[in-house]
Order: C-alpha cells, then sequence, then structure tokens
C-alpha cells in the first residue's frame, strides 16, 4: 500500500493490507483460508475450518460482559478478480497493490478487493484488539459469496451459534439493510454449427470496450450499457442488410457483473467492408448520445483480421442473434412496496463460443420468488426460441424482513446517538448471504451494514476512506450495547 500508513482506524487498515497481499479469488481460496486458520491461531483463540472452507474464529467477552448474547460477525473471504485488459496482474500470485486518491482508496488496474475485504479487516482487527468492551463474539468467514454463495450454501446448521448476526458485506455507510433479493442463474448453450467462409470476404474483429459495468445487482437501476447486448444489437442490425458470417464471439464475463466489454470475429463481402465500418461509426454515434449520462468513455473498434476458414451456418446463427437480441436484460418490475427499490431483475453477463457451441450466462433477481421464477422462465423462452438448451439452476433465497428484530433496534438506537441523524433503514436487490442464514438459523436476528463502495466488480472499485471509521465506531457501539 502506497500512501496509505496515516489512516484512520490504522489497526482495519493495517488488517485490510494483510489482507490484501494474500491471493483469494472466488472458488480458489485456498490460501486466504489458511491466512485466516494460521491467523486465529497465533492470537491462541479457538479456531475451526468447516469442511467447506469456512472459518470461525471465536472470542470470549471482555470482563464484565459475559452475560451478553453472542454476537456473529461475517464477511466473505474471496473477491471478484476483473483487471483492466492492459494489466498483467495474477489473481492467483500477486498482492492487490492499493492507493490513496483523495478521499478514495483504489488498486492499480484490478478490483480493489474492498467488496469484502474490509469487511474480513474490520474482523480481524476486533479479534486483536485487546481495549475493546464486547459480549461473546464469532468472527465468521465464508468463502465464495461471489460466484456460487458456496460457503453459506455448505455451511451446517451447527456451525455458528450466536444470537444476533451483523453481516458486513453492504456498500453505503450510513444504511442499514434487513432484507434481500433472492436469485438464479440461467445458462444457454447454442449449437455452433460450421461451413466454410464464402470467397470474397474480409474477417475483422468489432469491439466494445470502455463501459462503467458494476454489480448486476446494486447497479442494475443505474441505466448503464451492457456490452453484450451492444454488441448483438449491431450484428443483427448488420445482419438485416448484408451477408454476415460470424467466426467467433467473446463478450462479457461474470454472471454477478454488468459486462464492460466484447468482441466477436466476422465477415462481410469485401464490398460491403467499407459500409460495415461506416455503419459501426453511425452506431457509436446513437449510443453513445443514448448512454451520455452513464457512459463517458466507451469505444467501438473495428479492425481487419487474418481470413476466417470458416463461420456459424447462416440459419443457426441468425437464430442466435435474433434471440440474443430479444432476452430481457436490466430492471423488469419495480417494487409495489418501495418505490425506489428494483423487485425483479436480468442480467446478460456473458457469450463465450466454447468449440462447437455458445454458452451464454444470465442471472436473474427478486424479493418475490414467484416474480424471480417468471424472470426466469422469459429468459429461458428467448434462448429456446432461438435453438437453445436451457438450464435454471436452484439459486438462493431471500433474506425476508423480521419487524421485530433487536438487533435492527439497536443498530438504528447506536447510529443515532453517535452521529445525530438516523440511518436508511433498506433492503437491497442483491444476493447476501444472510438469505441462506435465515434458512440454516431461523431464529438468528441479522442486519448487514459497511463502509461506502463504489465501482464494485470492475477495475474502477474504490473505498471512501472516512466512512470505514464511521463504520468501525457503529460496529464497536453495537457491540458494548447488546
Amino acid at each position: 500500500m502506497s500512501n496509505t500508513n496515516l489512516l484512520e482506524p490504522s489497526i482495519v487498515f493495517d488488517c485490510f493490507a494483510e489482507v490484501n497481499k494474500v491471493p483469494r479469488p472466488s472458488k480458489k481460496e485456498e490460501k486466504m483460508i489458511a491466512f485466516l486458520k494460521a491467523f486465529g491461531e497465533s492470537l491462541g483463540l479457538p479456531t475451526k475450518v468447516d469442511e467447506t472452507g469456512n472459518v470461525c474464529i471465536s472470542k470470549p467477552a471482555t470482563p464484565g460482559y459475559e452475560g451478553r448474547k453472542t454476537v456473529i460477525l461475517q464477511s466473505h473471504m474471496d473477491m471478484v478478480c476483473e483487471k483492466n485488459k492492459d494489466s498483467d496482474f495474477n489473481f492467483e500470485t500477486d498482492a492487490i497493490q492499493t492507493y490513496v486518491d483523495g478521499e478514495w482508496m483504489r488498486a492499480k488496474g484490478t478490483t480493489l478487493g474492498a467488496d469484502d475485504g474490509i469487511g474480513v479487516a474490520m474482523e480481524m482487527a476486533i479479534l486483536k484488539s485487546n481495549d475493546i468492551e464486547h459480549g461473546p463474539i464469532e468472527c465468521v468467514f465464508t468463502r465464495d459469496e461471489e460466484t456460487g454463495l458456496t460457503g453459506a450454501f455448505g455451511m451446517k446448521g451447527d456451525f455458528m451459534h450466536g444470537d444476533y448476526l451483523i453481516n458486513l458485506d453492504s456498500e453505503d455507510e450510513g444504511q442499514i439493510f434487513v432484507s434481500c433479493a433472492g436469485g438464479v442463474r440461467t445458462t444457454a448453450t447454442y449449437p455452433f454449427p460450421t461451413e466454410a467462409m464464402p470467397q470474397g470476404y474480409t474477417t475483422f474483429r468489432i469491439g466494445v470496450k470502455g463501459l462503467t459495468g458494476g454489480h448486476s445487482g446494486d447497479d442494475i437501476k443505474k441505466k448503464r450499457a451492457n456490452a453484450n447486448k451492444l454488441l448483438v444489437r449491431f450484428l443483427v442490425s448488420e445482419m438485416e442488410k448484408m451477408d454476415l458470417r460470424l467466426s467467433d464471439i467473446q463478450s462479457g464475463g461474470l454472471h454477478n457483473a454488468i459486462p464492460r466489454e466484447g468482441h466477436a470475429t466476422c465477415a462481410v463481402p469485401t464490398d460491403k467492408f467499407a459500409t460495415i465500418k461506416a455503419d459501426l461509426e453511425a452506431f457509436a454515434a446513437d449510443v453513445k448520445e443514448e448512454f451520455s449520462v452513464t457512459e463517458k468513455t466507451i469505444v467501438f473498434t473495428i479492425d481487419e483480421e487474418p481470413a476466417a476458414t470458416e463461420a456459424m451456418q447462416s440459419t443457426a446463427m441468425r437464430k442466435m442473434l435474433l434471440s440474443l437480441h430479444a432476452v430481457h436484460n436490466g430492471v423488469f418490475a419495480m417494487s409495489q412496496d418501495i418505490d425506489w427499490l428494483v423487485e425483479t431483475s436480468s442480467n446478460l453477463a456473458s457469450i463465450r463460443r466454447e468449440g462447437d457451441h455458445v454458452t451464454v450466462t444470465t442471472s436473474q433477481r427478486s424479493s418475490v420468488s414467484s416474480a424471480c421464477a417468471n424472470m426466469a422462465s422469459v429468459v429461458r423462452a428467448a434462448f429456446e426460441l432461438g435453438g437453445a438448451s436451457v438450464v435454471t439452476n436452484e439459486g438462493y433465497p431471500g433474506w425476508k424482513l423480521n419487524p421485530n428484530s433487536e438487533i435492527v433496534k439497536i443498530a438504528k438506537e447506536s447510529y443515532e446517538s453517535l452521529f445525530g441523524k438516523e440511518p436508511k433503514i433498506l433492503a437491497i436487490h442483491a444476493g447476501l448471504e444472510c438469505g441462506l442464514f435465515s434458512e440454516k438459523y431461523p431464529k438468528l436476528d441479522m442486519v448487514s451494514f459497511g463502509p461506502t463502495l463504489r465501482g464494485v466488480h470492475s477495475p474502477d472499485e474504490r473505498l471512501l476512506i472516512p466512512t470505514v471509521k464511521m463504520v468501525w465506531d457503529h460496529l464497536l457501539d453495537i457491540l458494548k450495547r447488546v
């Protein structure tokens, strides 16, 4: 970390620096599990790892607080690994390089890992401290939250033993979350039959990059462009004008990220190549106008490539592209109870040729289980009409509001006492592990909050430094009040 040694609270930022030295891609958290286990044992605290890879470190109450209820502090140990195209960073071996930019902390060309490394750091800081007043604590670190909620799914019902749970995986200071959306993932597989490329065709690569991207739940309402939808939209428009051929498509990324870039390798009759270049220039101007507020740095490219020898069979290509053009992306319905809350949405996350087929990944979210099932059905219908085989996974449940929550009352009163204003009590259109915890531990009283993050799941991820101390003070005050 550069120019970060004076940040407060220093114990939290010191722990965050240690966390960011440890590679922790989703599904590859072995180094992080070992790190946390060694950390707990070095403090002489009871430390356990379950068969899934979740870690729990327990700390007894400080003198005078022995009779208090047990509080579980919970965060996830993995991080979304996104980097800029020009970066040679290796997430499996390299330490995240952070720096301070005004009031924000950022990383050099990669995701910062504050989602949820800053939550992990706060738990570590509490475990290390000897001057904090609190009752019995269990610090729980789950694995693979970002790509499958694997840790929460695999956790047994006897792993945690607390009365209250504070999830440290929210992204707006001053907001206390008491409910979240559930979700499913729908994957389509299109056949990619090939035929010989006709003579007299020019092969080229068309690309889109520089989009804002973001979290497919929290940012879905922010009217940001989807690279996959833009790329398909242009290909469909040109397919209707000329004999377009498709050789490859590699667009988008993680299922829970709004895609920022993608490209396709295509061919058209050589005498049409100048036309398609001009069409792309006009299309780029239209898109920049449509997204003039949310997409300031969008770039479209077209470059000649060595001649391709084969392309997708024309009829199959047409069906696939029209299907992808039709599939829903973005907000589907707003909540009937809360005006500003997205109820149901879908994200067209990635489109990738893999040999003799194209795999398309999408994710659907909703705070209403029947609406989530319907959203997946709508997406499935578009895919099947295009000739794809479709699978929707079992997904994960939402977290229902507990109107009689004691921990919400404590958290609200603490915030008002500390900062002289009311926090916002909210629901979130994103998946939190609290949904799964509520199934396994139905009596567990839960709340979620955290410091302010922006640009999560993208290389623009940043942490608002002053909010870390606010959340830290709030957390310590809650522990004292329980």
